[in-house]
Formats: structure tokens, sequence, C-alpha cells
């Protein structure tokens, strides 16, 4: 693949916030730690080196591998390199998106990769291991039920119940064929539908099923997948999660941390409550409230503690307390030896929110790294563009705005009447002149029935640029089609389609192929074709 890369801002794609961030505006500086560049991973590294739960951690990940390693021999060596304190991890996440839902879900896995073999090749002395942090504890199972192929939706009819990682995948069979029929036949597409069918027709919980798939795709780099749902690694956080939810104290720094930022002129993307837990079991993941009266409830359960009741829950059954939005990322940087967290725009935007809690907690904050956003197409359509007279810079302008820009470069005629209009103007200012001498409470009619021409001569205006497309009908047509394939439903690539359309084209190659051009600390938008 060839690649072009155009700033985030050109896009009009990204958040102000986010825009800001990258830019180091002042404003938000306090809101985050080390910025994400050469200078602030080493000084990252060496926070990280007191990082105190490496036997917990690899004893935890070997469990959940289990026989997944045999076949998996590069995530076993960074398995046993993580025991070394010379290695770190850099970490994304998401939720379990059946067949890994849109493509950025595997842009966010190859930044983790592509940019723990970056920091390697700047600090060979250390150890870097990419991670993919399973949001199991999840319960939106209406976010994660489907996905879309060759522009079908393809949804996993089913009731969603606790947390979407132990649900069970025995009923995905029709979802399964459902998605593995659009493939069509060919190498690539048989090599996909097996290993579809392998992690999701085995009779395993979705947590376990995502692994299987992700790794199957990405064990050869290496990628060490996490379900943190489990009572051992929830025994670390127990502490916190007692704390947090007598004292309350994410609740008051959070939204602190929002008001101070809403007031410098950026948007808040979460909000914090007043007790950030759910209740989780098998059945349900409920909220947990305090009462007036001083207990704790659990939501709609008809469950109830006095406080010391829940520090004794919280001690003997931790894994039963599940962080929400705002609390699981200090849950993942408690257990992983991090040094980034690289995550999409609108998730940027709420880690900056959390520093004032990580502080409290006094919790290392990872370096904030935006995962690379790209747009994938192929020589045809590249070629269309170019022909087209179009950049893959300007590509990203409403369509109208093309099809306006492409006429006004083609046509033979002069469409703007802006030199009329200066004409015009000049007569009124002498209407105007002649009105006042005449008597001064005329310059509001004379202003009136110029503001009247403008508008007509700019309805005349478009009414010529209108009639001019008719004689570029063909290519404005092409411009549509264009803007369609590379925008699908007007949104971008990433957002939308599943990674298969382009497995079945490039199979193992478009990792690779990622990996080869995306620049994790270069902030820019890719153009891969």
């Amino acid at each position: 693949m060839k690649a072009t890369y155009i700033d985030y801002s050109d896009t009009g794609s990204f958040s102000k916030t986010l825009l800001a961030y990258l830019s180091k505006q002042p404003d938000l500086a306090s809101y985050y730690g080390h910025f994400p560049d050469l200078d602030g991973f080493k000084k990252q590294i060496e926070a990280q080196k007191k990082f105190q739960h490496r036997e917990l951690l690899v004893d935890q990940l070997k469990d959940q591998y289990a026989e997944l390693l045999a076949s998996s021999p590069e995530v076993a060596e960074n398995l046993e390199r993580l025991k070394s304190n010379n290695t770190f991890t850099v970490t994304t996440g998401h939720q379990l998106n059946i067949f890994t839902g849109p493509l950025y879900f595997i842009f966010k896995i190859v930044t983790a990769i592509k940019l723990a073999q970056d920091l390697k090749e700047r600090f060979p002395e250390q150890d870097f291991v990419p991670v993919y942090w399973m949001a199991t504890e999840d319960h939106d199972f209406a976010e994660i039920n489907n996905t879309r192929v060759y522009g079908k939706k393809i949804v996993w009819e089913e009731e969603g119940i606790s947390a979407t990682g132990r649900m069970k995948t025995d009923s995905m069979a029709d979802v399964v064929k459902q998605y593995c029929n659009t493939f069509g036949l060919s190498d690539n597409s048989t090599k996909l539908t097996e290993l579809v069918e392998e992690a999701y027709l085995s009779g395993l919980n979705l947590a376990d099923a995502t692994r299987k798939f992700v790794n199957s795709l990405f064990k050869a780099y290496g990628l060490v997948i996490i379900d943190a749902d489990r009572a051992a690694l929830k025994k670390v956080f127990a502490p916190i999660i007692e704390k947090d939810i007598l004292e309350e104290n994410s609740w008051k720094h959070i939204e602190a941390t929002s008001k101070s930022l809403e007031e410098a002129g950026f948007n808040a993307q979460v909000h914090a409550r007043e007790i950030n837990f759910f209740y989780l079991t098998d059945e349900f993941r409920e909220r947990i409230v305090r009462l007036e009266d001083g207990r704790f409830e659990v939501l709609h359960q008809n469950i109830f503690f006095t406080e010391e009741e829940i520090k004794q829950e919280i001690k003997k059954h931790p894994e039963r307390f599940s962080p929400n939005v705002v609390m699981r990322p200090l849950y993942q940087e408690l257990i992983l030896p991090n040094l980034a967290y690289i995550g999409g725009g609108a998730e940027i935007v709420y880690w900056l929110q959390l520093k004032a809690n990580f502080d409290h907690y006094k919790t290392q904050f990872p370096i904030l790294v935006p995962r690379n956003s790209a747009l994938i197409t192929d020589d045809s359509v590249a070629g269309k563009v170019f022909r087209l007279d179009f950049t893959f810079k300007s590509i990203f302008k409403p369509v109208n705005t093309l099809k306006n820009e492409y006429v006004r470069r083609k046509t033979k005629h002069r469409l703007n009447l802006q030199d009329e209009w200066m004409e015009l103007n000049a007569i009124f200012g002498k209407i105007k002149l002649r009105a006042h001498k005449i008597d001064p409470s005329l310059g509001p009619s004379t202003d009136a029935v110029k503001a009247r021409l403008k508008k007509a001569v700019n309805n005349l205006e478009k009414k010529l640029l209108k009639a001019e497309k008719r004689n570029h009908e063909d290519a404005l047509i092409q411009i549509g089609r264009v803007k369609d394939k590379l925008f699908p439903n007007g949104g971008l690539q990433e957002r939308t389609e599943n990674f298969a359309v382009l497995y079945i084209k490039y199979g193992d190659e478009l990792f690779n192929d990622l990996l080869k051009n995306f620049q994790p600390l270069a902030f820019k938008f890719s153009v891969l074709y």
C-alpha cells in the first residue's frame, strides 16, 4: 500500500479538545501527565519501574490463555518478559464487539503493536508489550451485538444479561453463518471463516471467544489480551473500591475537573456519579447508590448493605464490584505496568477528566496516545480522485462543496457576480447619499432595498451554478460515487465497516501494511491505497 498523511485538523472529523491536546495548548497542560513524545516516554518508563504486581499479572494471564499459549509462542514470550522490571505495556481497550465490530477496533490494536515496536527501537534496553484490555464487564449489549460488512448490518439477536463477557455464545450459529456468507469464495475468506467458527462456535463465553479470535489475528505480533473480570485482580483494587464507595472521591475530583474543563471552553465527555461502581453477578450488573439512611442499595434487586456489610462484601467478593467508565481506567493502570493508553478521540477527552482522581489515589497517569485513524482504498478509487482534480485532503469536504468546486474549476463561464455586485454597491452608496440629503430618515429604507437586491443577486448566482452543473452531470455523479465509497453513510470508513472486507482482499498482509504505514506519534490521518 501507498500512504499519504493529513493533519487531523484538515479532516473536520475530530474534536476541538483532541486537537488542542495534540497541539499542546497550555489550557490543557494540567489535565494530563507526560506528553506522547520520546521525552515523555523516557520519564514514564522511570516512573513505572516501581510497579509491584508482575507475578500476579503473569499468573492470571497464563491462566486465562490456558492451552492457547501452546500455539502462540510470541505471546508466551511476552508473558515471560512481563516478569521483568524492564518490561512495560502499551495498552488499548475496547468492548467485545462481535467479529471485532467497526474497523477502528483493528486500528487500535495495530497502533498499540506499532508503538511497542517503535519504543523498542528508541529504548532497546527495555521491552514493550502491546495489550488489548477487553471490556468484559460492560453490559451495553446493544452496542456490541452487531457489525456491518459490505454495507449489510448483521445482528446477534439475543437478550443481553449481566456483563457481556460472561454471555454464552451458544446462540451465535445463525449470526456466524450470516457473517461468513458475505465473504465470497477465496483462500482468505476460507481462512477467516475457519477462524470465526473456531472462536464463536466452540461453546465459549463471549470474553473467551473474543480472546481466541483476536489472538488468532494478532498472536504473531505478541499481543497480550487481558480479561480483568477476575477476583484475584480485583483484590488489588479492593482498597480503592472501598475508599471510593465510602468517600465518593472520584465523584468529587472528576466533577471538579469537568467543571474547570468546561470553563476553559472544552466539553466534558463523561460525568461521574457519587458511586462509580456496579454490583455484578452472572444475572445482573446494577448501580450501587447510597440511601438517605446511610445504607447502600443495589438498584432494582432489593439488595441492601450497611457500611460495615459493604466493607465485608468488598473484602470477600471484590469481583462483584464492577467499575464504571470513570473508574475502569484507574483499575487498568493499577494492575498493568503501563506506559500509554491508546484510544479514540472521545476516549482521550474523557481521560483528561480523570487526572485529579489518579493523583488522589497516587496512581501513575498513562501517556494518552490517539489511535491511528485511516481510510483504506485502492488504486482504482485513488485514480478517480486524482482524475477529478481533487486530493485526498480535499475529498474530506462535504459532497456539495466538492461538486461546486469542481464546476467552478471546469466551467468556461464566470459564475460569480462579485464584480457586478461591487458596481451595484457603489451605485447604492450614491443613492443613499442623495436620499440622506433629502431626508436623513430614508437611510434605513435604502439599506433595506439594497439587502433585498443582494439576496436576489445571490439567488441568481446559485441558479448560474446549478445551470452549469447540468453541463458536468457525469463528473458530478462520479464525485458522489467516490465520496460514498470512501465515506459510507457520510462518515469515516473506520467507524462503520468491519475489517473482513479488507481481510478478504489483502489477507494477513493487511496487518503488515498497517504496521508499516501507521505512525503512532506523528498524529496524522493516514490514507492508504
